[in-house]
């Protein structure tokens, strides 16, 4: 059946599974393939080139699985690289950039919107560029915090630690009276309470993961590619090399037991 295909979904790293986690809350029939380049994270600061090409072979991996379509998790190939795995792919092909976007213009009353993210993220103005293009009078604020992926990582969720360097990235944009802010990095929705806490609730936070499993959902239906079954999904992962914590920090990241880990190998560095 070609709707029991699975969904495959490509990150950087294991950030990318908090988008899973999104995926089987919005559709819990849908078998998934995950795929985790962990020997080359991050992605972030390496040059455009390098990204289309690990972007490339990512896209790959995923095709080697008969996916029926492909969510790209990484903001970063989301940004620069989507177009090539759009050309390699030859399914639905969906990046988490332009869902968050949408989410958060449809979210924001005041028209300002700050963007968390990465360096590289928040350098390509991609999401600015995506906000503006579905409302050019949105005033769009963007912060790099790349600490916040190792807080994530290490699991420093309610750490004193992780609320003064919150306080310290989120400050600039309490001063820009922002109403809405997207989480840009796939490792921020592990931090969702301690920035929910530092600006005292009074900003609307856009999960990019949930934007995502929503818009795919629904892409999903108009494409007739909806799996129909009601058996459980199989989920399966893979990664381009295990780390000793990489079960531990996975399971944070996806809120459930990875069960087997595959690696993938043959990757160019």
């Amino acid at each position: 059946m070609k709707t029991e295909r699975p969904i495959g979904v490509f990150d950087s790293g294991i950030g990318g599974l908090t988008v899973v986690h999104a995926l089987t809350r919005r559709m819990p029939h849908e078998n998934i393939v995950y795929f985790g380049d962990t020997a080359r994270v991050p992605y972030g600061p390496k040059s455009t080139q390098v990204v289309r090409e690990y972007a490339a072979q990512d896209t790959d991996v995923l095709l080697e699985h008969d996916v029926k379509m492909i969510i790209v998790a990484c903001n970063t190939v989301s940004a620069v690289a989507l177009d090539i795995v759009q050309k390699r792919a030859k399914v639905p092909v969906m990046g988490v950039i332009l869902p968050g976007a949408g989410a958060a213009v449809k979210t924001t009353r005041k028209k300002r919107i700050g963007i968390i993210g990465t360096v590289g993220t928040i350098k390509s103005n991609a999401y600015t560029n995506a906000i503006r293009q579905v409302d050019p009078e949105v005033q769009v604020f963007g912060k790099a915090c790349p600490l916040f992926v190792p807080l994530a990582e290490e699991g420093w969720i309610d750490h004193k630690a992780t609320e003064l360097i919150a306080k310290e990235y989120l400050f600039p944009l309490t001063l820009e009276k922002i109403d809405t802010l997207v989480l840009g990095c796939t490792h921020y929705p592990i931090l969702k309470g301690v920035i929910a806490r530092v600006l005292q609730n009074s900003v609307t936070l856009i999960d990019s993961g949930e934007a995502t499993a929503e818009a795919a959902a629904v892409l999903l239906e108009e494409q007739h590619l909806k799996n129909t079954s009601t058996l459980k999904p199989n989920l399966r992962f893979s990664v381009s090399d295990v780390s000793h914590t990489f079960a531990e920090v996975g399971e944070r990241f996806l809120g459930q037991r990875l069960g087997r880990v595959h690696r993938v190998s043959g990757l160019a560095h």
